[in-house]
């Protein structure tokens, strides 16, 4: 596990990491999509290492950055964060002697911990979700419509044309949709499956699909990945016009992105 609290509160720069440098790595981590909890120290009564205002950040990879507390404080942490971002609703804790506290405010949650220490911190934990991460690569109008609809479902969304696009765009938790209307559909997807994301889908008829898998297939792609290829992307609607067709994979993002989710809760993905 990285943590950054390795470093010791005389290390220049170190209130950096417990403040504005948590919440610069909290903004890079959101801006990425990936889930984690900000902790805040709102109060402290010493001896404790914890200062008021001091920060962290803990990841749904078991990662933290900054810091709150000592080797009493940090496991404790750990646990509660876990299950904050398992609730996914903000809480405010109370963490001392199981004795120290008389009447807490209306919500928040009595921790005891046990330290020869005798200090006491409240730490306000409020978890981040991720927000599906939607690439759209092509220019069509259809390519806009999709993108401006997924906006709407606050996703982070980002519409880029073929030049644009790499593999470095994408995290195994991105969804992708190639619109890239026959023009190196086969390169945007080749790049694309070397992120592994969690959707890809290709604007295209029946047949097309058929024949760029082929090709992809030739390109020693996976047969794993292409059997996940939707093309067409989107439900089948019929013949429909473009804002219709954006409509259909908007509704089989949403889809897809409730499967995932669900299987995560399930540990099965």
């Amino acid at each position: 596990m990285n943590s950054s609290s390795a470093a010791g509160p005389g290390i220049g720069g170190h209130r950096a990491v417990e403040g504005w440098g948590v919440l610069e790595r909290a903004t890079e981590l959101a801006r990425r999509g990936e889930a984690f909890v900000l902790a805040t120290v709102v109060w402290r009564e010493g001896p404790t290492s914890g200062q008021q205002g001091s920060r962290a950040v803990y990841t749904a990879s078991g990662e933290i950055y900054g810091w709150i507390g000592g080797a009493c404080a940090e496991p404790v942490f750990i646990r509660e964060a876990i299950a904050t971002l398992e609730a996914g609703t903000p809480r405010l804790l109370a963490l001392g002697a199981s004795d120290r506290f008389g009447d807490l405010p209306q919500g928040t949650t009595a921790v005891p911990m046990s330290c020869q220490s005798e200090g006491a911190l409240q730490i306000y934990l409020e978890p981040v979700v991720a927000v599906p991460h939607l690439v759209i690569v092509g220019s069509s109008p259809m390519a806009t419509t999709l993108s401006v609809l997924a906006a709407q479902l606050d996703w982070r969304v980002e519409l880029v044309d073929r030049a644009e696009f790499s593999e470095g765009l994408l995290t195994p938790q991105s969804m992708v949709v190639v619109a890239t209307q026959g023009h190196g559909d086969e390169d945007v997807l080749a790049a694309a499956f070397k992120a592994d994301p969690a959707y890809v889908g290709l604007v295209s008829s029946a047949r097309r699909g058929r024949s760029v898998r082929a090709l992809l297939e030739a390109q020693g792609v996976e047969s794993t990945q292409l059997d996940a290829l939707r093309a067409p992307a989107g439900l089948d609607l019929g013949s429909t016009s473009h804002k219709e067709v954006a409509v259909s994979i908007l509704a089989e993002l949403v889809r897809a992105g409730c499967r995932t989710a669900f299987a995560r809760e399930q540990g099965v993905a």
